[in-house]
């Protein structure tokens, strides 16, 4: 690692604006970082890492603006520099991977059309240069067929291919500091690790220093050699990351490292008709066959998670069985009858039992309508209430997902935090007043601490009224904290199921085991020896 200071940054103040008045998120946060080191910067959610992250390009997203302190890059300070020069190393010397690489790319513009916008722009390098390079650090990043992936459209490709396309388009001016935020957040356990492992080969490859936002301490440690600690703006500690992860200094960095508490009591086996019977289920999109002979049951009360990694069929299932994809053959079952197999042919009140959660509250909330709106609609659609008895149903509604009414009826999604959001994309299901709740992902875009406040959410309303819920996810943690029973999914079958405490004993099929073994330790050393392990067995 090279010594030379590559970013320095002392006492920086950032404010954010709730109508009129400007508060500070970022209390005099100092960073320093050299070339080729890594820095984790971990917190929960609202602590100031993606802000920070950001303030190191000399950029204040809207709503923010930067109040105080100094942002130095290699003898530039960004706060004062003109904001062409900024223009100029933002993509060139500073490039951001943002959590979300659906949500990024341009879906109008093949990928490689979009690796190569910068560096041509940036006078790097010509365009059938750019495209030469741009299949070299496809190769590089282990994607599949890197002559051709380039020339598909985002959605022609897997998240986790994305997501490393996206790091591939961040290196294509080799730049001197990328800020990666939280780019394996979303991915499936298998996924990660392919991610992980570019990401940090590609760092070391070219030098390249890297700020690593996440609030998954397990996955930085894996990348890090430093890790500093936020909370609502402050730091709390900093340090490497083996002294770190050996002997954290305060109560919050402990309280971070603490396994989960919350672990749902396994039900006893359902009894009577299942709420839900998917049956022997084949279904394609196209000619290409997505789903093979899928079964299994989900009864009242019960919480079934279903498991697998990116392309295994899980939100394809979900898709079959709210109707948006007819099976080729096969059936749905509710409450013993069968369900229509298209959406168009079900009635209001087979639509209004069965619900969905969103993983990306963000882009599942329209922007533009308040809290009252958004819950309302539903309850106004299915259940036919109007006036002062919707009014009274929203205010009960916010009340079960403990948000204050008097405070939050009239916000807009936009000023809400991440869990204040899916608390929202909660409270809608349930005004439909349904059996079922299909939550796909609903937790993994949030942090620890925030994943366990909704966690025990959804596990009071299943108490209360008796909820079947079908959870897709691909954090095993999840798994064990909230699942009765766990279907596993693997390229569009189901491989294996059973109860929860069945599932977590061996033995277990290969692909399960492969699963398991994915989830990342709390162990700098964890993913080298995971790479050395595979490449002896030659997985």
């Amino acid at each position: 690692m090279d010594n030379e200071v590559l970013l320095k940054i002392e006492g920086l103040r950032i404010e954010g604006r709730s109508g009129d008045e400007w508060s500070e998120i970022v209390k005099g946060v100092d960073l320093t970082l050299r070339k080729g080191e890594v820095l984790g910067l971990i917190g929960e959610s609202g602590a100031g890492k993606s802000t920070v992250g950001l303030a190191a390009m000399g950029f204040a997203r809207d709503g923010c603006r930067i109040s105080g302190g100094t942002i130095e890059f290699d003898g530039i300070d960004l706060r004062v520099t003109p904001e062409a020069t900024r223009r100029d190393l933002r993509g060139k010397r500073i490039a951001y991977v943002a959590q979300s690489a659906a949500a990024s790319f341009n879906p109008a513009h093949k990928l490689i059309d979009q690796y190569c916008e910068a560096p041509v722009m940036h006078g790097v390098m010509p365009r059938d240069q750019a495209e030469r390079d741009a299949i070299d650090l496809y190769r590089r990043m282990q994607l599949p067929d890197p002559e051709e992936i380039g020339f598909r459209y985002p959605h022609q490709v897997s998240g986790g291919q994305l997501q490393r396309a996206m790091t591939a388009m961040a290196m294509a001016c080799r730049p001197d500091l990328i800020i990666f935020d939280e780019p394996t957040t979303a991915l499936d356990v298998t996924t990660q690790i392919e991610v992980l492992a570019a990401i940090r080969d590609v760092v070391r490859q070219f030098d390249t220093a890297a700020i690593y936002i996440t609030h998954d301490l397990a996955v930085v440690a894996q990348a890090a050699d430093r890790i500093k600690v936020l909370l609502r703006g402050e730091e709390v500690e900093t340090a490497e990351t083996y002294k770190m992860l050996e002997a954290p200094k305060e109560d919050y960095t402990k309280s971070l490292w603490a396994v989960r508490s919350f672990t749902r009591e396994e039900q006893p086996p359902g009894e009577g008709t299942p709420v839900v019977s998917v049956r022997n289920v084949t279904a394609a999109y196209g000619m290409v066959n997505v789903l093979e002979d899928v079964s299994f049951d989900i009864h009242a009360g019960r919480t079934v998670a279903v498991v697998g990694e990116s392309g295994s069929g899980k939100s394809t299932t979900a898709r079959v069985i709210t109707g948006l994809l007819p099976p080729k053959s096969g059936e749905v079952l509710f409450d013993g009858e069968p369900l229509p197999p298209a959406l168009k042919g079900r009635s209001r009140e087979q639509l209004r039992q069965c619900q969905m959660i969103y993983q990306m509250a963000d882009t599942a909330l329209n922007p533009k309508l308040t809290l009252r709106q958004l819950i309302g609609r539903p309850a106004q659609m299915y259940l036919g209430l109007d006036g002062t008895a919707l009014e009274d149903r929203v205010r009960e509604l916010l009340d079960l997902i403990e948000l204050d009414p008097a405070v939050y009826i009239d916000r807009l999604p936009g000023e809400l935090s991440g869990g204040q959001k899916q608390r929202i994309g909660i409270a809608r299901a349930l005004a439909a007043e349904p059996k079922l709740i299909i939550c796909d992902e609903v937790t993994s875009a949030l942090d620890q601490i925030v994943q366990e406040g909704i966690l025990k959410l959804l596990n009071k309303l299943q108490e209360d009224f008796g909820l079947a819920y079908m959870f897709i996810t691909h954090d095993l943690a999840t798994v064990r904290a909230i699942a009765d029973e766990v279907v596993v999914m693997q390229q569009g079958r189901v491989i294996e199921k059973g109860t929860k405490s069945e599932m977590f004993a061996p033995p277990h099929e290969p692909y399960t085991d492969l699963l398991l073994s994915s989830v990342p330790e709390m162990d700098p050393d964890w993913l080298t020896c995971l790479l050395e392990k595979r490449a002896a067995a030659g997985g």
